[in-house]
């Protein structure tokens, strides 16, 4: 069963018990996102560790360690 389908599913019961109506699949994405974002911002910065650029370094660290990274 595809997400759609579960999703007119779940919308069809809820009318049916007169309950409120699920929210669309996908629609609270952005914010789901952002908010593992500052939860590992706020581990971060309770750990003592830098709560940014933390990927970029590492990134660079790795790129600057191989041959073919031009250095």
């Amino acid at each position: 069963m595809s997400v759609t389908q579960q999703y007119l599913l779940d919308t069809h019961r809820a009318r049916q018990h007169g309950e409120p109506v699920p929210p669309a699949p996908g629609r609270n994405d952005w914010r789901v996102a952002r908010e593992l974002r500052d939860h590992r911002r706020l581990r971060a910065v309770l750990a003592g560790r830098p709560a940014r650029g933390r990927t970029r370094e590492a990134l660079g660290r790795w790129l600057r360690g191989r041959p073919w990274a031009g250095r």
